[in-house]
């Protein structure tokens, strides 16, 4: 390829930036624009001044209660990381689960929680912060909505597997449960609930690009650093 090949292939490029954005912007003005259309404006006049980015990453994690998903969420907000934990959203509405409400009403109560952090997790997204949602996705079907709520809004899904056997999360379970008045992030539970909890967990197969935590986050930090895509892993 010559030399003026290259040149007539760069402005045609520019050229079909510049439209893509014209028509992003008249969507804006006519208040039509998606999320995604919003990120797609941020990315496309990053590389029309010469300064692609790089999408804003969301950590998604997969583990049961005791996994060690709190630990490894501040580990990731110590290192600039915005967190999100709808466990502490939960608890500053609600109070304590199973004296200020029924057990019986966690879900009911946790769905409207989970759609105000996943609009808040988009909009962290769209200003361009790496994000971490301090929750445990238990099946694929929720881990698909939730990398799809982040793609919409033009981040990398990360997801990270959590696997710890039973008896160490029983023996973490049993002193958090000791705090579970005062900590938004110790819920009671007995062996009994976590026992039921893990039949209704299916963890990430091959099919689901993941990161297995081995319960060090500097080996997650290191992992991110090396690969700011989710597309690598």
């Amino acid at each position: 390829m010559t030399t003026h090949e290259i040149a007539v292939l760069d402005d045609t490029l520019v050229s079909c930036l510049e439209t893509r954005l014209s028509q992003l912007l008249r969507a804006e003005r006519t208040d039509t624009l998606t999320l995604e259309g919003r990120s797609e404006i941020a990315r496309t006049s990053a590389a029309l001044s010469g300064r692609p980015s790089l999408a804003p990453r969301a950590i998604l994690m997969s583990g049961l209660q005791g996994s060690g998903k709190t630990t490894l969420a501040r580990a990731l907000e110590a290192a600039g990381f915005r967190r999100l934990c709808p466990d502490e959203e939960m608890f500053r509405r609600y109070g304590h689960y199973g004296t200020d409400f029924p057990r019986g009403e966690f879900r009911i109560r946790e769905a409207p929680v989970l759609k105000d952090i996943a609009l808040e997790l988009q909009e962290l997204v769209l200003a361009g912060h790496d994000t971490v949602v301090d929750h445990g996705f238990w099946t694929a079907e929720e881990r698909a909505q939730w990398k799809a709520t982040v793609m919409e809004a033009g981040g990398e899904p990360v997801l990270i597997y959590l696997p710890a056997p039973h008896e160490v999360r029983w023996e973490r379970i049993q002193k958090r449960n000791e705090q579970s008045l005062v900590d938004a992030n110790a819920i009671e539970f007995s062996e009994e609930d976590l026992l039921r909890h893990a039949g209704r967990f299916s963890p990430p197969t091959s099919e689901e690009a993941h990161i297995v935590y081995d319960g060090n986050p500097d080996n997650v930090l290191t992992a991110l650093r090396r690969a700011p895509s989710a597309s690598d892993y």
